[in-house]
């Protein structure tokens, strides 16, 4: 396996595939390094660091209770 960091200066990058390598399939990921702890972060917290996250107004907050019970007798 390789990984690696890079800092690309243009939109183009072009990769060396080692020789092994050639008629395998291969998984090559793009994403940034920020996002990657953006989501560690998320990781950390409990569901109830999100309460009241969603800013609902009474009548959305109303609607969205209905919808969620709604769901729930469709378990049953």
């Amino acid at each position: 396996m390789i990984r690696t960091i890079v800092t690309p200066e243009k939109q183009d990058i072009s990769i060396h595939i080692p020789e092994k390598y050639i008629g395998k399939q291969i998984e090559v990921l793009l994403y940034a390094v920020d996002e990657l702890n953006e989501r560690e972060n998320l990781k950390n917290k409990k569901p109830s660091d999100f309460r009241g996250t969603l800013k609902l107004t009474d009548e959305q907050y109303d609607d969205f209770q209905i919808h969620i019970k709604g769901i729930r007798n469709e378990w049953n």
